[in-house]
């Protein structure tokens, strides 16, 4: 009976510890990379929908990468663009914009390491390496 009841008590320690480790917050870096990711494929579907105004067409072009310090300039100017306020699909962007760009310079501001300042690799998004089969 011992030694049952510390197989169970075993189990109950292993699996506490694996649904603690799985249901830790989030991190700053990892919150403000999947909003960013978030944004990114956002405006990429909102680009090519055929239902959405005309205006989206001008919009400055939102590929973001949070190592480049021009994210911040970036998402300033997205966000203070004039245009498209009729388009519902635009204001949600923007406001996801808006909530990054307040994460990045008011919590998490000591947590990020920028790792380039190169403004025009985000006018051309990196296109993913092509398959050869």
């Amino acid at each position: 009976k011992v030694p049952t009841m510390k197989m169970l008590l075993l189990l109950v320690a292993v699996l506490s510890a694996a649904l603690l480790a799985s249901a830790a917050p989030p991190t700053c870096y990892s919150r403000v990379l999947s909003l960013s990711k978030e944004i990114t494929e956002s405006f990429k579907e909102l680009q090519t929908s055929k239902t959405v105004d005309s205006c989206v067409e001008m919009l400055p072009r939102l590929y973001l990468d949070i190592h480049n310090y021009c994210v911040l300039a970036k998402l300033r100017d997205f966000v203070a663009y004039p245009g498209c306020d009729r388009v519902v699909e635009v204001n949600e962007l923007k406001e996801k914009a808006r909530s990054l760009y307040t994460i990045l310079i008011s919590y998490c501001r000591r947590d990020l390491v920028f790792l380039t300042d190169d403004c025009n690799a985000l006018e051309i998004p990196i296109s993913p390496p092509i398959e050869h089969s």
